[in-house]
């Protein structure tokens, strides 16, 4: 990677991560690195991930560096210690943008007035389960598979006329019997993975996020990404390697 020792590299990577953290969680200086660490813990997933890790390379870069001086090193860690120091502070200081990974592209979008029967078509032949619908230049909604599922299950159980519901309904009265108003939410494309993973462990109910320009319902989405997509999310993350670009 460059010309500097095991010991420098890792004492850098050891700053850098103790600046980002600061830095992300306006930190006071007079905390310690452990307890950056902590703190952090609670509101990034990165650092919730390795967060013991961290905290036993915060104790490493200790043992390592020369009380008096903190440029005389009195040991060399492990290459692949310092390695692995190095992919975890990238993924804090430098996170990977949900637009550029795991997002999928929306090539299209529904008009509120469109009958369930074409939307469920629709969805059929693009194998989309989460449809963003607009009225007057605005999102009102995500016809999303299951939810549009769970309300012809209600019209049978109701003992409706099945096939009169579904191609006589516009998607906006459907969206009206969703039961969960909180099953989606917007941001802007300058998110990163961390905080996508975010939203969907503060919010349990989420399914779906949209990602529009700058993350107003006013916007056309450029993307989405789903709850079921959170498995590729941790895999990005355990391959993200230190030559990946952002």
């Amino acid at each position: 990677m460059d010309d500097l020792t095991n010991s420098k590299r890792f004492i850098r990577t050891y700053n850098q991560i103790d600046a980002a953290l600061r830095v992300q969680g306006d930190m006071k200086r007079s905390i310690s690195y452990t307890e950056a660490v902590r703190k952090a813990a609670r509101t990034n997933s990165f650092v919730a991930k390795y967060e013991d890790q961290l905290i036993d390379y915060g104790r490493l870069r200790n043992a390592i560096v020369h009380n008096s001086d903190p440029d005389i090193t009195i040991a060399e860690p492990h290459s692949e210690v310092v390695e692995e120091y190095e992919k975890i502070a990238k993924l804090i200081c430098t996170p990977p943008l949900a637009v550029k990974t795991v997002c999928k592209k929306v090539v299209s979008t529904i008009e509120y007035n469109v009958k369930l029967k074409e939307v469920i078509e629709y969805g059929f032949k693009t194998g989309f389960s989460n449809i963003p619908i607009f009225k007057d230049g605005m999102l009102i909604g995500v016809a999303n598979g299951q939810k549009m599922i769970d309300v012809i299950g209600k019209k049978i159980y109701e003992k409706k006329d099945l096939c009169d519901y579904i191609e006589n309904t516009t998607i906006e009265e459907v969206l009206k019997e969703f039961t969960n108003d909180n099953y989606y939410t917007i941001a802007p494309e300058t998110i990163t993975l961390d905080k996508v993973l975010n939203l969907f462990t503060e919010n349990r109910r989420l399914l779906v996020v949209l990602i529009t320009k700058t993350g107003t319902l006013l916007e056309p989405p450029v993307g989405i990404i789903a709850l079921s997509d959170i498995m590729d999310i941790n895999k990005i993350l355990d391959n993200y390697n230190l030559d990946d670009n952002q």
